[in-house]
């Protein structure tokens, strides 16, 4: 394979940026003014485990999204377009409290997996494939950081190699069933291990945003400001991903890997 070009490293150094950039939770932090730690502990009794039940829920509908329909849809990105509607969605979540976020957290990860897929069109990506629909899913787990994480771990190149395992077996199965039968049996091996590679991570950063989202002081105003932040942060994830992917085509695993340790 080819070295990268000037412009192929300058586009993977914005696309590391991203992907290894502070938390969501960092941001909300810089944006309301109060570390997400101290929103937590306001949380009511139980809420985590009801936000990692609405997470798995999200995460369902999300799927059985991306077998039956996502790949309807052309043109560029539409960030503009996609977080209208989630601020507006997070509004209406922050003003209606936490049965708000139950109701809106589904909504919101559609929209956001819609918003991930355009990222991939636009680079290149063949979203009428399985097996590229379940790598919009993953996104979810790329812009999110395992409560378990390390520095090695949470390295991107080591959850991409998990990942793709875990993709590459869902995608046989949704392959050997079709895509209308693996959505209606959403509970296989390889659907579910999948599910829960990026439940796991995706899990943090939802109860980040609930905590930011649930406090009384927060209100529809800024419900809309986290969602805002919210899918800004996906969307930005999404662009560096399949940036990566889009270069790893072109210059192979091992040239990209280098580089990318390098810029």
């Amino acid at each position: 394979m080819s070295d990268l070009s000037p412009r192929d490293l300058e586009e993977l150094a914005h696309a590391k940026e991203a992907l290894e950039r502070p938390s969501l939770a960092i941001r909300i932090a810089d944006r309301l003014g109060m570390p997400v730690e101290a929103l937590v502990k306001r949380l009511p009794e139980g809420a985590q485990r009801i936000v990692a039940r609405g997470t798995h829920r999200a995460l369902d509908a999300a799927l059985e999204l991306a077998l039956r329909t996502l790949d309807r849809g052309t043109g560029p990105a539409s960030d503009a377009v996609h977080r209208g509607l989630a601020v507006a969605m997070g509004a209406l979540g922050g003003a209606a409290g936490f049965a708000g976020l139950v109701l809106e957290l589904p909504l919101s990860t559609a929209l956001m997996l819609r918003s991930i897929a355009d990222h991939a069109r636009a680079q290149g990506e063949d979203v009428s494939l399985v097996e590229t629909r379940l790598e919009c899913l993953t996104v979810f787990a790329y812009g999110s950081r395992s409560a378990a994480d390390d520095a090695a771990d949470s390295a991107y190149f080591a959850v991409r190699a998990a990942l793709g395992r875990a993709v590459s077996q869902a995608a046989e199965y949704v392959a050997q069933r079709g895509a209308a039968g693996a959505a209606a049996e959403r509970t296989a091996p390889a659907l579910l291990h999948l599910l829960s590679r990026v439940a796991q991570r995706f899990g943090v950063t939802v109860a980040d945003k609930a905590a930011a989202q649930l406090v009384p002081i927060i209100g529809a105003a800024g419900g809309a400001a986290v969602n805002a932040l919210f899918i800004d942060h996906f969307q930005s994830t999404a662009r560096a991903h399949f940036t990566v992917r889009r270069l790893v085509r072109a210059h192979g695993e091992d040239a990209v890997r280098r580089a990318y340790v390098g810029v």
